[in-house]
């Protein structure tokens, strides 16, 4: 497949394709004229780095994790250490929604004699509801580790 096919099939513009190959995480052959083709394989590729991305890794991370001509060697204690701190994002996602919900439906006159309110101004104070506030360390292993 061409550049301009592989575009119409992922939706990716060809900049991001062409990004990409430079960065080693797909490979083109050149045919004459120096236009790139790809193998049908590429598509399998592109979903796995799509995959990646909604998951929170870095291009780096999902390089690390992707054979140019096999399958993919997952790094399983990375993957897991993502999954915690979406579910810790999710987590402290939660907990504002629940404050917010109270303090629009709070029956107090005054928002600051709220126990409630008061509570979530503190861990707002705290630095707690900031989106880096609850990451974990994720645990760095070799590129090829956990496969």
């Amino acid at each position: 497949m061409d550049i301009a096919e592989v575009a119409r099939r992922t939706g990716l513009p060809s900049s991001t394709l062409r990004f990409y190959e430079n960065k080693g995480l797909i490979v083109a052959n050149r045919g004459a004229g120096g236009r790139r083709h790809f193998a049908a394989d590429v598509l399998d590729q592109l979903a796995l780095i799509a995959l990646g991305q909604a998951g929170g890794l870095s291009l780096d991370e999902i390089q690390a994790m992707l054979s140019p001509h096999g399958a993919p060697q997952v790094d399983r204690t990375l993957l897991l250490a993502k999954a915690d701190e979406i579910d810790a994002t999710v987590k402290r996602l939660r907990a504002t929604s629940q404050g917010l919900r109270h303090a629009a439906a709070c029956p107090a006159v005054n928002h600051a004699e709220c126990p409630t309110f008061r509570r979530l101004l503190k861990v707002a104070a705290a630095g707690r509801l900031r989106p880096d506030a609850a990451k974990p360390k994720v645990a760095r292993r070799s590129p090829r580790a956990g496969s």
